[in-house]
């Protein structure tokens, strides 16, 4: 087991014993997080105590994951032991939840948690609290990451949205070749929804690469658990006006059925699946905490979204605003000289995208690594791709054994998963084989 201890105080984190990582989140230089966000999210406005607890929960448990190696890959991947404790405003209400939290959290991660709630010190007075806040409420709160699902998503509600609406689009980064994809998404939203104002709150926030002694921490490339901090941010967002966070993800890629014995670790995971959605909103709304998340395409297969897409705004315009994002799993390219946030083309991400593109007779004009007509990037490629195991998935009819393992939530049917998979595989099918 390994044992973290995330404290906003630099003389405990300095003091501190029985630990073996420290995490200072204080907003000055000397902490272990990168970007300007502070520990009692001040730049947010008013939010409720305990979605600034989940926020520093998530954080931790997002800094932990990176911070320990696993041992192997694929079915042999490993299920590590944390034992996190985590200064909060409210330190008995988390104490109550923490067997659920735990579970909640492994199944996201695929690893055994515990947690320790210790309290912390009250945010220093500000003259700006007393203030009142006259900024308009507003309609919709929407998670954008910079990906085909979300940027479809985020298009979609704005279009959807009455005449002078607006909407809170919330992206989070912590590898910096992602935030100019955010930020175009934006733009284009807000020129292709001109009557519907989409406002845009990117946050950077990461665990640095040195500890406070200055050596430097593990770096585990897997971070099953980013999206728990991207749904605190956003829910944090969306906690003053009280209406559900939608998270756009296709359903096809929340339930991520295994495409075989090698995928049942790293890379089968549960950011968007149903049941991790449902277990997290039941803890925080125990908790007190803002926990409204919806997926309005848990029911769609990316093809058809992205055909959404192109029946609102045109063929053309949905080619090139949706080859305008990343889906790529792999933000290590530039490891092999590739330019920054390039998209590999053969991972799981890249291959549903383009048979996406296909399903719905889209032109796809995202520059893939694979296509480099030049080979400079073959040998990162040859290491990225799963080609031959996502033809070996498709050549075989949609099993209902698939369906049965895919612990799905109460009010979530077994046929309509089905379905939904059976399409989604024919999307792949009909692009690979």
């Amino acid at each position: 087991m390994t044992r973290f201890l995330l404290t906003l105080d630099e003389h405990t984190a300095n003091s501190a014993a029985g630990q073996d990582e420290i995490l200072l989140w204080n907003g000055g230089n000397r902490g272990t997080f990168s970007g300007p966000l502070d520990p009692h999210l001040a730049a947010f406005g008013p939010v409720r105590d305990t979605n600034v607890d989940f926020v520093r929960i998530a954080l931790g448990v997002f800094a932990a994951d990176r911070s320990v190696y696993r041992r192997a890959r694929g079915s042999d991947w490993n299920a590590r032991d944390f034992h996190l404790s985590i200064e909060v405003n409210e330190p008995q209400v988390w104490t109550g939840l923490s067997d659920e939290l735990s579970e909640v959290i492994g199944f996201l991660t695929g690893d055994r948690w515990a947690f320790n709630f210790l309290p912390a010190a009250p945010p220093p007075e500000s003259p700006l609290q007393t203030l009142p806040i006259s900024e308009p409420i507003p309609k919709r709160i929407v998670l954008l990451s910079g990906g085909a699902d979300s940027a479809s998503g985020a298009l979609l509600s704005a279009l959807d949205l009455p005449k002078g609406e607006w909407q809170f689009l919330v992206s989070h980064f912590s590898a910096t070749a992602i935030s100019p994809f955010q930020k175009r998404l934006v733009s284009e939203i807000n020129r292709l929804a001109p009557q519907q104002a989409s406002s845009h709150r990117q946050v950077h926030l990461n665990r640095t690469g040195a500890r406070l002694d200055g050596s430097s921490f593990r770096n585990e490339p897997s971070s099953r658990s980013r999206s728990l901090l991207f749904l605190a941010l956003g829910l944090a967002t969306a906690a003053q006006s009280g209406e559900a966070l939608l998270m756009p993800e296709n359903g096809f890629a929340s339930l991520n059925p295994p495409l075989g014995p090698e995928r049942r670790g790293a890379l089968s995971t549960h950011t968007t699946h149903p049941r991790f959605l449902v277990d997290l909103e039941a803890v925080l709304t125990q908790a007190g905490a803002h926990g409204r998340i919806e997926n309005p395409f848990r029911n769609l297969t990316k093809g058809e979204m992205f055909a959404r897409v192109a029946d609102r705004i045109g063929r053309a315009e949905a080619s090139a605003y949706l080859a305008g994002t990343n889906s790529c799993a792999h933000t290590d390219g530039r490891y092999s000289h590739a330019p920054s946030g390039s998209s590999c083309g053969v991972c799981f991400g890249c291959l549903v995208r383009r048979s996406s593109f296909h399903a719905a007779d889209l032109d796809d004009a995202t520059e893939y690594l694979v296509d480099d007509p030049q080979h400079r990037f073959d040998e990162f490629v040859r290491g990225k791709s799963i080609v031959e195991a996502m033809r070996d998935f498709c050549a075989t009819d949609v099993k209902p054994r698939m369906v049965i393992s895919m612990s799905l939530p109460d009010g979530y049917s077994p046929s309509e998963a089905f379905d939904l998979c059976g399409r989604a595989v024919g999307e792949l099918r009909r692009y690979l084989l």
